[in-house]
């Protein structure tokens, strides 16, 4: 079993290690956003869908419907499309913040000095 330990003792290990606990909670929070901007890209499409089946339905006159299926169609079709752009941008630039904070925290891990130690006691008591 190898175990990594600090190489010298040092004050910033406590501050660095306390940062990356932030910077982790951060990436989490960040990719149940990313989670949530996924679903609502999903719902946005699936509206879209219902509302061009719909429109595309009653023009060949399938679907015998009134004004107000049309106004409805018209506003999946057009909330379907508004809603997948924001959540896309939205995801893209949640992408970015969450690979921002992932390289940060790969830095600040590499910052503290670690060495490798050999023959490590499998149980510590």
């Amino acid at each position: 079993m190898l175990v990594l330990f600090p190489l010298d003792p040092n004050p910033m290990i406590d501050n660095d290690s306390t940062e990356i606990s932030e910077i982790e909670a951060r990436i989490e929070a960040l990719t149940e956003t990313a989670g949530r901007c996924r679903k609502f890209i999903l719902a946005s499409k699936l509206a879209l869908a219902c509302g061009a089946a719909l429109l595309l339905g009653t023009v060949p006159g399938v679907f015998e419907i009134g004004a107000a299926a049309w106004i409805g169609s018209i506003a999946l079709v057009l909330g379907g499309i508004v809603s997948l752009g924001s959540n896309i941008s939205t995801l893209h630039q949640t992408d970015a913040a969450i690979g921002a904070a992932e390289a940060l925290r790969s830095e600040l891990i590499s910052r503290i000095n670690l060495r490798l130690v050999h023959d490590a006691p499998t149980k510590l008591m």
